[in-house]
């Protein structure tokens, strides 16, 4: 195969193997095993951007946040974002660095911090509803309502938690210059965690807000604006399934971007799981006619070269 520009989106989760046994050490362990398999791709001679999701990390930091409020400052949610995408950058540089050394190939990897354009009408600022943080008490959490004007909600018995917008994004602020890079033949890590959401004024600056992009939303917006020749999402699972872990499980190859639009429809894929992906997914293919694929980290490779993951194609 030629030499393709792909797009890569990996999940913070996927950085996560042990949740009872969390350090900065075994997420780097993690993502060196995800760089392994991007690195195979580079050595094949593809250029690679690679996005990344940031969840649990932002988490980490909110909840450090909420341990030392008696002592420093709170960190607003756009910083947090802005802090995972160099730390995970940085790991993701580390590790893919390292796997070009072993291999005998001279590559340079770079991280661009990212700001992701949002509407500052988005319908979501209204209404927010993407669960962030830890669980609180319900006398913390209308604390924080008061004094420091959260949105929050009881979340199914388990305690009460900040709930925050999130918006479409609408345009990256960094393309340029991730095409610039890519076009030098620089490994892009960029858009990490969605993207730093921001929005622009009446006098066209640019202002942070509180708020969390989904990452393969933001991925998709990348890939279809570099017209990249594939974009891969990958997740916990090799391929997509209908009835996921009903005796009836289905796996999928290959299907359209109409049967992806009928099996959402159909209500087969969860909210907070598979759905962003598949409508992200659909998004791209249609946009560009190009192909999508969905696996695991173990499978990036392979969804280009063999029948593993799931092909979405217009």
């Amino acid at each position: 195969m030629e030499s393709k520009l792909i797009v890569i989106a990996i999940g913070g989760n996927s950085l996560i193997e042990d949740s009872k046994h969390v350090t900065v050490y075994t997420q780097y362990q993690a993502a060196a095993k995800t760089a392994h398999h991007i690195a195979k791709l580079v050595k094949a001679g593809h250029r690679v951007v690679i996005a990344h999701g940031n969840g649990p990390q932002v988490g980490y930091i909110l909840r450090r946040a909420e341990y030392s409020k008696k002592i420093l400052h709170p960190v607003p949610l756009d910083s947090c974002v802005a802090d995972t995408q160099g730390a995970i950058g940085y790991q993701l540089q580390m590790a893919l660095d390292n796997e070009f050394i072993q291999m005998g190939i001279e590559k340079s990897v770079a991280t661009v911090v990212t700001q992701v354009e949002v509407d500052a009408a988005d319908p979501s600022f209204l209404h927010p509803t993407k669960p962030i943080g830890s669980f609180m008490t319900e006398e913390d959490a209308m604390k924080h309502v008061k004094y420091d004007n959260w949105d929050v909600v009881e979340d199914a018995g388990r305690g009460w938690r900040r709930v925050v917008a999130s918006p479409k994004p609408r345009r990256i602020i960094e393309l340029d210059t991730i095409d610039k890079l890519v076009g030098a033949g620089v490994i892009v890590i960029a858009g990490g965690g969605g993207g730093i959401p921001v929005v622009r004024g009446e006098d066209g600056l640019l202002v942070g807000r509180e708020a969390v992009i989904d990452k393969d939303l933001a991925a998709a917006l990348i890939a279809k604006h570099l017209k990249a020749d594939y974009f891969v999402i990958s997740t916990a699972v090799e391929k997509v399934s209908l009835n996921y872990g009903k005796p009836e499980q289905k796996d999928l190859d290959t299907i359209s971007t109409d049967e992806a639009r009928r099996y959402i429809e159909e209500g087969h894929f969860a909210p907070g799981s598979m759905l962003p992906k598949m409508q992200a997914m659909v998004d791209f293919v249609e946009t560009t006619g190009n192909t999508g694929l969905i696996t695991d980290p173990a499978h990036i490779y392979d969804s280009l070269y063999s029948a593993a993951g799931t092909r979405i194609v217009k």
